[in-house]
């Protein structure tokens, strides 16, 4: 059987590559070379904002000092995103490495290592927003019916800060997220038909 002079038989069909593979692995690798590079500015910039985020405040005569360590929550967020940028950074430096060499040597099990890893960070800087983000939106808005006060109405400048960070650790978790998919994308394209283990730019 024939269609359009091309031969085709039930083990024999003609498969058309719009892109080519090795400009597909460049694509790919800077792709992920922005998105660390987006993660490791942005989660430094998060755990900046809200781990020297203070304010004084004098009630009755005496003060109280609010700080990211007086909710469990932001804590976890500044560490999930100190966790994020370094991690970022190893991988950044991974894939500036690879591009200088001209080729992106990966292995299996490197591959799943890098995979595994990109997940875990994803699920905790996920989970790290989620956490701080509701415990920012019980401190705007308060707790009626258990009695708690809207806090941000007392320390405004803590919470505005700490809403700034939120913004830089929720595109973070984001970003994450992306990069574990372009990551399980370079990891199952290892067991498709192109199987190449060095793939030159």
């Amino acid at each position: 059987m024939s269609y359009l002079g091309v031969g085709v038989s039930p083990g024999n069909v003609p498969v058309y590559h719009g892109i080519n593979l090795k400009v597909l692995d460049r694509r790919v690798k800077i792709a992920e070379l922005v998105l660390r590079c987006v993660i490791l500015g942005l989660g430094v910039l998060a755990a900046i904002f809200v781990g020297t985020d203070t304010q004084v405040k004098e009630i009755f005569s005496f003060q109280k000092k609010a700080k990211f360590t007086d909710m469990k929550a932001l804590v976890f967020l500044v560490v999930a995103n100190g966790l994020a940028a370094g991690y970022s950074l190893i991988q950044g430096l991974g894939c500036v490495m690879s591009m200088i060499r001209g080729s992106v040597l990966f292995n299996k099990p490197l591959a799943w290592l890098i995979f595994s890893a990109d997940q875990v960070m994803a699920y905790v800087t996920v989970a790290a927003v989620a956490a701080a983000g509701q415990s920012a939106m019980f401190a705007k808005v308060g707790q009626p019916e258990l009695q708690w006060m809207k806090i941000c109405d007392m320390y405004g400048k803590f919470c505005n800060q700490v809403g700034e960070g939120l913004v830089s650790a929720f595109v973070v978790s984001l970003s994450m997220v992306v990069l574990s998919c372009i990551s399980a994308f370079s990891l199952f394209r290892l067991y498709g038909g192109n199987k190449n283990k060095n793939a030159g730019w």
